[in-house]
């Protein structure tokens, strides 16, 4: 074999693996995206006891950084508080939520049931509204003013 024929080898061969590899590096991107990215399915009661069928339910709320600013948050997990310590319960393990409101301008008292009927008790660690698609088009219902939550 002579030079050239040597170096095109050389050229093909790298040529290949780094077509193969990238490939595999964005295929792998995309499927990680895909899994974390898990639709839910749920119905909320409201507190004038009106039934919506929601789905891709997120958890969402602002968080206030300056008196002009928010950095909005989107969520598939349920940030609650137990005590001194906050709990952010993913929406894979959770069955239903109802939530009772204080009625005196604090957060909502919730009770969570998990899918293996574990029940505990907690308090909403952030004022949000659960956001998703209605039939009629996006929806946002505000925590403070549902009953119930059950996951599909």
């Amino acid at each position: 074999m002579n030079r050239r024929t040597i170096r095109r080898s050389i050229i093909r061969t790298t040529s290949f693996i780094s077509v193969i590899g990238t490939l595999c590096l964005f295929g792998d991107l995309a499927w990680a995206q895909n899994k974390s990215e898990k639709a839910f399915h749920a119905v909320a009661v409201d507190a004038k006891s009106v039934e919506t069928d929601v789905k891709n339910v997120s958890f969402y709320y602002e968080e206030k950084i300056s008196e002009t600013a928010f950095v909005p948050h989107e969520m598939r997990e349920l940030p609650v508080k137990r005590g001194t310590a906050t709990v952010k319960i993913k929406f894979d393990g959770i069955k239903h939520i109802d939530l009772k409101p204080s009625g005196n301008g604090t957060a909502s008292n919730v009770t969570i049931t998990l899918n293996d009927g574990k029940t505990g008790e907690f308090i909403l660690a952030v004022a949000g509204s659960f956001k998703g698609q209605s039939e009629f088009g996006e929806v946002e219902l505000p925590a403070a003013e549902l009953r119930k939550l059950t996951f599909k």
